[in-house]
C-alpha cells in the first residue's frame, strides 16, 4: 500500500476470481454434457427395449384377434346352419373355435425400468403420453376382454361340456353326444349368441390396442433414427 500498488492487487484478485468462475462454468458444462449424453444413451437403449417388447405384444394380440374372429365366424355358422350332413361334420371344428380361450400378459419390463428412472427420460411428449396410454389403459382393457372369454369358458361352457361332450381336443375339435344341442333352440345356443358378442367386443378392443402399439412403434422408429 505504501508503494501505491493497491489497484494492482485488486486487478490480480479479480482476475483470479474470473479464472475460477470460468473453470467452474467449464466443469459444469462438461458435467451437463456428460449427463445429457448419458440420458440420450439411456433413452435410446430403453426405447429399443420397449419397441422389442411391443413387437412381441403385437404378435400375441394379432393371434388372439384372429382367434376371436374365427370364433365369431364359427358362431355364425352354427347359428345359421341348415344342418346338412356337411354341417354336422363341421360342427366339431366350429365348436373348437368357440369353446376355447386365450391369455395375454404384456411385456412390461422395459416400461417399468423407464418409470423407475422417470418418464421424462423420454423427450417426445406424444410418445410419453402414448406409452402411458398403452401400458396403463389399453393393455389392461385388452387383458380384461380376453379374461372375459376365459370366464365364460369356465362358468358357461364347462358345465355343458361335462354333460354333452364325448371327446375334445382344445382348439382342435369338440364332439357332442347330440348335435340337437345347437341345432334346436336351447340354453347352449343362447350362450353361443352372448359369447359371440363378447368375442366381437374383445376383438374391437384388441384391434384398438394394436393401433396404439403401431403409433408408438412409428414414433420410436423416428426417434431412434
Amino acid at each position: 500500500m505504501k508503494q501505491n500498488k493497491t489497484s494492482q492487487y485488486f486487478k490480480y484478485a479479480i482476475g483470479e476470481i474470473v479464472l475460477v468462475v470460468i473453470g467452474i462454468l467449464i466443469a459444469l458444462s462438461i458435467n451437463n454434457w456428460n449427463e445429457a449424453r448419458k440420458s440420450s444413451a439411456f433413452e435410446e437403449e430403453i426405447l429399443t427395449q420397449v419397441k422389442a417388447n411391443l413387437i412381441k405384444d403385437k404378435l400375441s394380440l394379432e393371434d388372439i384377434s384372429l382367434s376371436f374372429q374365427n370364433a365369431i365366424l364359427s358362431s355364425n355358422k352354427i347359428l345359421e346352419s341348415q344342418w346338412s350332413a356337411q354341417d354336422k361334420d363341421s360342427l366339431k371344428f366350429w365348436l373348437a373355435d368357440v369353446i376355447m380361450f386365450d391369455r395375454f400378459q404384456p411385456l412390461t419390463n422395459a416400461y417399468e425400468v423407464l418409470k423407475s428412472k422417470g418418464l421424462d427420460q423420454v423427450k417426445n411428449k406424444e410418445l410419453r403420453f402414448l406409452l402411458g396410454t398403452y401400458y396403463d389403459d389399453k393393455a389392461n382393457h385388452a387383458i380384461k376382454s380376453i379374461e372375459d372369454i376365459e370366464e365364460t369358458f369356465k362358468t358357461d361352457w364347462i358345465p355343458i361340456m361335462r354333460e354333452e361332450v364325448l371327446d375334445m381336443e382344445f382348439k382342435t375339435y369338440v364332439i357332442l353326444r347330440d348335435n340337437k344341442l345347437f341345432s334346436e333352440e336351447s340354453m347352449a345356443r343362447n350362450i353361443l349368441r352372448i359369447n359371440r358378442d363378447n368375442f366381437n367386443g374383445g376383438k374391437n378392443t384388441i384391434n384398438g390396442t394394436i393401433k396404439t402399439i403401431d403409433k408408438i412403434q412409428d414414433i420410436i422408429t423416428k426417434e431412434l433414427n
